[in-house]
């Protein structure tokens, strides 16, 4: 474990004493340089802890409050001032490019040596973080479990979200979700929030496919045993209307777009290595279907994580049910849990 110091607050930035970080695939492939993130550099996207120090441009927190840290967006541009947040054009370089936007770098090692920070805009795999203004929600009360509120900072919000804001389906719309990790169950359980009677999940791990049926799925898939795109369709009539990727693997990018019927929607949410393509039948499109994605779910984290916490307060969230927690000393095995499937969503606590 390492000492680096930490800049301190611009006027439109927040010092963050971090309590939790969930542990999400970006990070792996951050630490992997499957994204141009500069190494080293502090990882860490899904923080959530008390606010000890403002910019001088700060209104939206106060020293104290408790928060949860999102997604990188700049919060001037024109996407940004619509609240159409995910297609901010800045977000890449705010989130991956280790400095600030003005090219200042966040964290120093002891030597003064610049370390890349920002990660997403957080990198709170550390004891402090940094978070723009823009990027954060403040919770509602003391109530609300760290451990709960660190998954809401990415996967829950990307999967309840692309659900919630992006494909909107009815009850009576069927929706099949490729990889019952966070992202995935978290689709799930939006999906059954709004009443959808058809909710298939493919996986090749039982438990996690029990899991699914525990949080809502009518139906589960094993695709190491069966042809998913077959037994989807059969569950589905012909194909599904709604098609969710979660699992980031190339091999399921094609089974879960084949997964609709000829005017279904596919969004895709996991997130491989870049540079990763897919190969799709151009008739299929040409007919009707529909591919997107969207970044963190299509969310406005302040809007979005209000709308988790009340489906939790009613019992339609139960997000303890995806996690295990960690002491920050236990990162690596954590990682080894998260990467051999054993731990669904791995919660680092900094105590």
């Amino acid at each position: 474990m390492s000492s680096l110091r930490l800049e301190d607050p611009r006027p439109n930035e927040l010092l963050i004493e971090v309590r939790a970080a969930g542990i999400c695939h970006s990070d792996l492939s951050g630490r992997d340089s499957l994204y141009p993130f500069p190494l080293p550099g502090v990882l860490g996207h899904e923080g959530v802890g008390i606010v000890r120090a403002v910019g001088s441009d700060v209104t939206a927190a106060r020293v104290g409050d408790r928060v949860v840290m999102s997604q990188a967006f700049c919060g001037s541009c024109r996407a940004c001032r619509k609240g159409t947040v995910s297609a901010c054009p800045n977000t890449m370089g705010l989130a991956l490019n280790g400095v600030r936007a003005d090219g200042s770098p966040t964290l120093l090692d002891e030597s003064g040596t610049p370390v890349s920070g920002g990660y997403l805009g957080q990198s709170s795999w550390a004891t402090h973080a940094l978070v723009r203004e823009p990027n954060l929600a403040v919770l509602p009360d003391g109530s609300i479990p760290w451990t709960v509120a660190a998954p809401l900072a990415c996967g829950v919000q990307t999967g309840a979200g692309a659900v919630l804001n992006v494909l909107r389906p009815e009850p009576t719309s069927s929706v099949v979700v490729h990889g019952a990790g966070t992202v995935g169950l978290s689709a799930v359980m939006a999906a059954r929030h709004i009443g959808c009677e058809t909710i298939v999940v493919v996986d090749v791990l039982p438990a996690r496919l029990e899991l699914a049926r525990e949080l809502g799925a009518s139906h589960v898939v094993d695709a190491s045993s069966t042809d998913a795109v077959a037994a989807v369709r059969d569950v589905t009539g012909g194909g599904a209307d709604f098609s969710v990727e979660a699992s980031g693997a190339r091999a399921a990018g094609a089974p879960c777009v084949d997964s609709l019927h000829g005017q279904g929607t596919c969004i895709l949410l996991g997130t491989p290595p870049f540079g990763t393509t897919i190969e799709l039948d151009w008739i299929g499109i040409v007919s009707g279907r529909t591919v997107l994605g969207a970044p963190f779910g299509g969310a406005t984290p302040t809007v979005t994580i209000g709308k988790l916490l009340q489906m939790r307060d009613a019992g339609e969230l139960p997000v303890e049910k995806l996690v295990r927690t960690y002491p920050f000393a236990d990162l690596e095995q954590a990682l080894a849990d998260m990467e051999s499937g054993a731990t669904i969503k791995p919660v680092l606590l900094m105590d």
